[in-house]
């Protein structure tokens, strides 16, 4: 895996944001936010300087759902190199096209991830050409003014990278041992998984919501995309899976004994110890 500080352009940097996570989103009342919120609608938390006004306590206040997001960087990229540094506030007439740019943008980011990631898994060198290629042409998109990112096909490029990571992962799995196990877009809410091999496995796409995973063996695991809301990772071993992001690690449980992969920071809401950690629940 990538190192934590090989992917500094895809990561959140606030102070060069324009709080467009806290306002291009729209959101309704549920466990993972207090209240309803309108798409292009400032969160009533947003300060005049683009700060969260309860940051430090989001989850007491019902908003653990901003704690688990994840924009990729493209907030700073959106604010300091789309619209040159200008702002929704300051520039009215801009917050249409600067919300949506954020969302086209933030899709191409979590791609650039997925692909740098690629790009470090030793199984897949012989698509190493074609990786490096496919990142090239992504970082290059999201380099595009706001209008020509509105005509951008995002989905048919999506498609595209998906096929080759689909590929990279396939090289990747087929060195675990034993039977590498499919269950991609598998429904496994709330499943007892504790201590379950699942080296190889592909977990695409799986609902994997309230699920118990503590103790299991996810190495070289393909986990894009997987459901990990309220998922217990209590000792469990990630730190060779693949195409895992910090969005999903966010909207997990774990502790101490969970292994990450070195690009993956800890969720500072993770319990010290298992024996620490809240009994298992749903979505949070």
């Amino acid at each position: 895996m990538a190192a934590a500080d090989e992917r500094p352009g895809l990561r959140a940097d606030c102070t060069r944001c324009a709080g467009l996570c806290c306002v291009a989103p729209g959101f309704t009342a549920s466990t993972d936010f207090a209240v309803d919120k309108a798409a292009g609608q400032p969160c009533q938390h947003l300060r005049q300087d683009f700060a969260c006004g309860i940051h430090d306590d989001l989850r007491n206040r019902g908003f653990p759902g901003c704690t688990v997001y994840d924009c990729f960087g493209a907030g700073q990229k959106v604010v300091q190199v789309t619209f040159g540094g200008q702002d929704w506030r300051r520039s009215p007439r801009l917050a249409e096209s600067m919300f949506a740019a954020f969302g086209i943008v933030r899709h191409l980011h979590e791609l650039l991830w997925y692909l740098t990631e690629a790009l470090t898994l030793r199984p897949a060198r012989p698509l190493h050409g074609e990786l490096e290629r496919a990142l090239e042409r992504t970082a290059l998109l999201t380099q595009l003014g706001a209008a020509e990112l509105r005509e951008l096909d995002v989905a048919g490029h999506r498609d595209e990278v998906n096929a080759l990571l689909l590929r990279t992962s396939e090289l990747v799995r087929a060195e675990a041992p034993g039977r590498r196990i499919e269950r991609r877009g598998a429904d496994l809410i709330g499943k007892n998984l504790r201590g379950a091999d699942l080296r190889g496995a592909n977990l695409r796409g799986a609902y994997l919501i309230g699920a118990d995973l503590s103790g299991a063996d996810l190495r070289m695991a393909d986990l894009i995309g997987a459901d990990f809301r309220g998922t217990d990772l209590s000792d469990a071993r990630l730190g060779e899976s693949i195409f895992l992001t910090q969005f999903q690690v966010n909207a997990a449980r774990g502790n101490v004994g969970t292994q990450l992969p070195p690009a993956l920071l800890r969720p500072k809401h993770w319990a010290p110890s298992a024996a620490a950690a809240p009994s298992q629940g749903g979505p949070r």
